[in-house]
C-alpha cells in the first residue's frame, strides 16, 4: 500500500474506533509514517483464486481485529494475516522457468520473486503443476505380450478367482502362473537333462539302483533340478534378446 492507501485505511480505523484515534496532528503523522513503512509490502486488496469471497481486503482485516480484540490495532495485526493469506495463494503456484538466463542468478531470482508477488496480489493466476508425460515403452509392451502368451499357453478351465483359491492346492501351477505374469524364467518351460522330465512336468528323483528303470517309482520333486533352472534362464535370456532385436 502507498501512503494514500495507508491514510485511507487509518481514517477507516479511526471511524470504527474513534476513542483511540491520535489526539494531535503530529501524532497522526507519526502513525501514518510508521504504518506506511511497515505495511509497504501489503496490498489494500487482492483477488483470491477461489473467488471474491476469499479475497484479501486490508480494511476488512482491520475491522475484524477491532471487533474481536480489546487491544489497539497495530501494523502487525494487518501484516500477519497478509503473510498467512500470501502463503496460501503462493503455495498453489508452481514456478515456471523464467524467461531469463539461468546463469544470471540475480536476474533469475528477481524474476521468480516478481512472479510470486504477482500471484499473491492476484495479478496472475497460480501456475498449476504439470504431470510428467511419458510414452509407452515398446519393450514393456513386448514383455507384457509375452507374459500374456505364456499364461494363455498354460490354459485355464476355471475362473481366475477360483484359480487363486486353489493355488494352495496346486503349488506348481500357481508358481508357473506367477512367473509367467512377471515374465520371469520358468524351469518347467524346458526339458530336464538330469531326470528326463518333459516340458511342463515337474522333475523327479532318479532311481539309480542297479537293474531298475530310472523312471520306475520315481517321485516328483518340489523344486526343479539346478541344471534345469540354468537351462530355463538361458532359454529366457535368448528369447528376450530376440524380442529386443526385433
Amino acid at each position: 500500500m502507498n501512503r494514500r492507501e495507508i491514510a485511507a485505511l487509518l481514517a477507516y480505523v479511526d471511524r470504527l474506533d474513534p476513542t483511540r484515534a491520535p489526539q494531535s496532528k503530529s501524532a497522526a503523522g507519526e502513525r501514518l509514517e510508521q504504518w506506511a513503512t511497515l505495511l509497504e509490502h501489503v496490498p489494500a486488496t487482492a483477488q483470491h483464486p477461489d473467488g471474491p469471497e476469499r479475497s484479501w481486503d486490508a480494511s476488512r482485516v482491520a475491522a475484524r481485529h477491532i471487533a474481536t480484540s480489546p487491544y489497539p490495532i497495530k501494523p502487525s495485526d494487518v501484516g500477519a494475516p497478509w503473510e498467512t493469506y500470501r502463503a496460501d495463494v503462493v503455495g498453489r503456484h508452481w514456478d515456471p522457468a523464467p524467461a531469463v538466463d539461468p546463469d544470471n542468478v540475480t536476474a533469475y531470482r528477481a524474476a521468480l520473486r516478481s512472479t510470486r508477488q504477482a500471484v499473491a496480489v492476484g495479478a496472475l493466476p497460480p501456475a498449476p503443476q504439470h504431470a510428467i508425460e511419458g510414452r509407452p515403452s515398446p519393450i514393456r509392451a513386448e514383455r507384457d505380450a509375452e507374459a500374456a502368451r505364456r499364461l494363455a499357453a498354460l490354459g485355464s478351465y476355471v475362473p481366475r478367482t477360483v484359480a487363486q483359491q486353489l493355488a494352495t492346492y496346486r503349488p506348481h501351477r500357481a508358481q508357473r502362473e506367477r512367473l509367467a505374469a512377471a515374465n520371469l524364467p520358468d524351469a518347467l518351460d524346458v526339458e530336464c537333462t538330469w531326470c528326463g522330465a518333459t516340458a511342463g512336468q515337474p522333475c523327479r528323483t532318479r532311481n539309480i539302483r542297479p537293474g531298475k528303470d530310472p523312471q520306475q517309482r520315481a517321485r516328483a520333486r518340489r523344486d526343479p533340478h539346478p541344471s534345469r533352472v540354468e537351462d530355463a534362464q538361458a532359454h529366457h535370456a535368448r528369447r528376450q534378446e530376440q524380442e529386443t532385436a526385433a
